[in-house]
């Protein structure tokens, strides 16, 4: 049998192409010690525990301790999870993520007694002390904290329940290194009749080829090794959506998603709104898939078929130097100060761009207040991956931007925005591409992309928020979360959003145990609606309508100084209507209309 392509080990990778994480800590003995002094600030609680009441003077030296011991606390943390993220097999990187787990949960559990003893001022006394000059600065702080009034237990009760905040997480860990360390995928062919071992990265890659027996292949393969575990997954999913629902009920919230979407102060109704706006377009996802199926000439269209480009192989294609260059003139619209960070980005090894074996699949971007905003990617030499740079590039300049524009306690973004700025990039790098290609087959190409893109962020990540809700109230209801019953609904789903036209593979009904979103509670749908809001930013700033590129920058300024809601509305898009999500359907549809019109006209 001929040689099998395996994956480099990160010592056989080019330091270049490695985030450098001696910027947050030079040696892990630098990470150890700054572990045992956060340790040892704990030790000063006592001087500020049941002192907050006393004054508005003694609540400022109380935040200012509590934010002091989070801000070291990040970064040993991040640290610690960047490099098990590097090489998941490392155990050497376990035992400081482990370490750092234990750390976070006793520094919660520490500090519990913060925001009962804050709650405990009467509104009224708390309301006068924020107009003092002490507490001036961190006037939003408390107001976004005294939100929780109601769903705040008394400070014992919540540091049990911080104190447990690792084993609540452990069925979550336990996915992630058995999804990225532990399970072994068997080995396929690719479109040159190579035999490759087949990964998450891998298989990405090979559901694009036009190629319908090496993707057909890859499905089947993949799925065969879920399917074998499919009740571990049943078992891990199931326990992580029972941890939502207990901490949900024992703060006195009515559901999970209630409480979820508290965090950032977004009304349940922005949820329904999507999935309800979502399934009356229904019909444009049917047209797009019956297109689909039309023009690759096949009788029945299977789950693996939707994922190849329609128009054949890509016309485009870079190799990541290339993408670097292409990266920056599609952000060029940005202004010259966005891109001189993007420049930063690429210069001072904030990516991490090789995958490796025991890595983590898929790309993040991750960093904390005082480090680089770091950006994982797991690279393959494909138009996707370019797409896959400017979005996490927009997730680390908007952290970027943030951290110097914003003092600590307002030092980052709410989970809301955080997938605007980074779909904004990718609706930037569409409109660049068909603004500087005439090539049909290019412009058929790209809409292809931003179609599948669409297909993939709105509608798919919607039918996952439609999902992670079902099976919450499924288990508030006392209803047993089986592998059988959430394939069940789960198949059910997918044919609803996909029509007639798709033929219902088995293997599709499985996908729930493969997705890592499920066990971020409720994160998902905010792809969705990120991707909505970003088509009507991008459209202002690459049409350069006036002040739509500065009301942009200050959003991204903006970090958690406001409500989320409301720094959308500053950006100048209200997503508490349903205006913004029917005006990306417009551009799906135009585009969809565009592309059957080149289709078309290629085929007479």
């Amino acid at each position: 049998m001929a040689d099998v392509k395996q994956l480099p080990t990160r010592n056989e990778v080019p330091e270049t192409l490695k985030w450098d994480l001696t910027q947050i800590f030079a040696t892990d003995a630098a990470w150890t010690d700054a572990y045992h002094q956060i340790e040892s600030k704990l030790q000063q609680v006592p001087s500020h525990k049941g002192h907050l009441a006393e004054s508005p003077e003694q609540l400022a030296a109380g935040v200012a301790y509590l934010l002091d011991v989070y801000h070291e606390l990040e970064n040993v943390d991040v640290y610690a999870s960047l490099k098990q993220e590097q090489d998941t097999s490392d155990q050497a990187a376990q035992g400081l993520a482990a370490q750092a787990n234990d750390l976070v949960a006793k520094v919660a559990s520490a500090l519990a007694w913060f925001q009962p003893e804050v709650l405990a001022i009467p509104e009224k006394t708390l309301s006068e002390w924020l107009d003092t000059n002490e507490l001036k600065p961190f006037k939003h702080f408390f107001e976004d904290l005294d939100r929780a009034r109601d769903h705040t237990l008394p400070a014992d009760q919540e540091a049990l329940l911080a104190g447990a905040g690792d084993i609540f997480q452990a069925s979550a860990k336990t996915f992630g290194v058995l999804d990225n360390a532990d399970l072994e995928f068997p080995i396929v062919k690719d479109e040159a009749g190579n035999d490759v071992r087949l990964t998450q990265g891998v298989y990405g890659v090979l559901l694009q080829s036009t190629d319908r027996s090496v993707r057909g292949a890859a499905f089947k393969q993949l799925y065969k090794v879920y399917k074998q575990f499919q009740n571990t997954f049943a078992s891990t999913l199931s326990s992580n959506v029972k941890a939502h629902n207990y901490t949900a009920r024992v703060h006195h919230y009515p559901t999970a998603r209630a409480a979820a979407l508290a965090e950032n102060n977004i009304p349940e109704s922005v949820y329904d709104t999507l999935v309800e706006e979502v399934n009356n377009h229904l019909d444009l996802l049917h047209r797009y898939v019956s297109l689909r199926k039309r023009i690759l000439g096949v009788d029945h269209l299977h789950s693996y078929d939707l994922y190849t480009p329609i128009t054949g192989d890509s016309p485009l294609s870079y190799t990541y130097p290339e993408a670097q260059q292409e990266a920056l003139r599609a952000l060029s619209v940005m202004g010259p100060d966005y891109v001189s960070h993007v420049q930063e980005a690429f210069d001072n090894r904030w990516v991490d761009v090789v995958e490796t074996k025991g890595k983590r699949s898929g790309a993040f971007s991750s960093g904390v207040y005082d480090t680089n905003p770091y950006i994982l990617l797991n690279w393959q030499d494909n138009l996707e991956e370019l797409f896959t740079l400017v979005h996490e590039m927009g997730h680390s300049i908007h952290s970027y931007y943030t951290r110097h524009n914003q003092p600590y306690q307002y030092g980052d973004y709410s989970i809301f925005v955080a997938e605007i700025a980074s779909t904004t990039n990718e609706n930037t790098l569409t409109q660049y591409l068909l603004d500087n290609n005439d090539d049909p087959k290019v412009r058929a190409y790209v809409l292809n992309h931003y179609l599948d893109g669409f297909k993939g962020t709105v509608y798919r990540q919607t039918q996952f928020a439609e999902f992670e809700h079902w099976i919450h109230q499924e288990d508030a209801a006392g209803h047993p979360l089986t592998a059988s019953r959430m394939s069940d609904f789960y198949g059910k789903l997918n044919q609803t959003y996909y029509g007639k036209d798709l033929t219902p593979d088995p293997e599709i009904a499985l996908e729930w145990s493969r997705i890592p979103h499920f066990y971020y509670n409720y994160y998902v749908f905010q792809y969705a609606t990120g991707f909505a809001a970003a088509s009507t930013l991008s459209h202002g700033i690459t049409s350069h309508q006036p002040g739509a590129l500065d009301h942009y920058l200050d959003f991204l300024k903006a970090g958690s100084s406001q409500y989320p809601l409301d720094v959308m509305k500053m950006a100048g898009v209200d997503m508490t209507k349903p205006d913004y999500l029917r005006r990306a359907f417009d551009v799906f549809e135009q585009r969809l209309n565009e592309f059957e019109t080149l289709i078309d006209n290629s085929q007479k």
